[in-house]
């Protein structure tokens, strides 16, 4: 028991660095997660709404799984409330009939618009404590990271 606590204690740098930064993400995906709840949207939903804005507004329901880390089993349990709404809808795929695409739609559009801008200002705050040299470090350092 004592060797296992003193490894869990007794981390290198790059693992204590690891944690740290999953740590302060959680606790900067709790800020915007509770904007969100705040509003009565599942911020998962959000990010679906997100990523298809950033795609164009139409994407593969597997290209949407894999965008925002979750599976394709799970995708479609997102996207039923979300069309049910009226934020998305499933249409045929035009050049295989055998597979549907996901827009969203004007009032999907709409939500975002409305609730964005007051979301990224709560983010924005919390991330107010650095300042922009250490922004942009900090980008930096996490796109080194992504590529490694």
């Amino acid at each position: 028991m004592k060797d296992l606590q003193q490894y869990v204690i007794d981390l290198p740098l790059h693992n204590q660095v690891f944690f740290a930064l999953v740590e302060t993400t959680a606790q900067l995906v709790d800020v915007s997660e509770s904007y969100w709840q705040a509003q009565g949207v599942n911020g998962a939903r959000i990010r679906i709404l997100v990523e298809l804005m950033k795609d164009g507004g139409t994407l593969l329901p597997s290209k949407l799984a894999q965008k925002i880390g979750v599976t394709k089993a799970n995708i479609s349990l997102l996207l039923g409330p979300l069309e049910k709404d009226g934020l998305i809808r499933r249409e045929p795929h035009l050049r295989d009939g055998r597979k549907s695409v996901i827009t969203i739609t004007g009032q999907g559009q709409s939500l975002l618009l409305q609730h964005l801008p007051r979301n990224r200002e709560r983010i924005a705050e919390r991330m107010s404590v650095l300042d922009e040299a250490e922004l942009n470090q900090l980008q930096a350092l996490l796109q080194k990271l992504k590529r490694a």
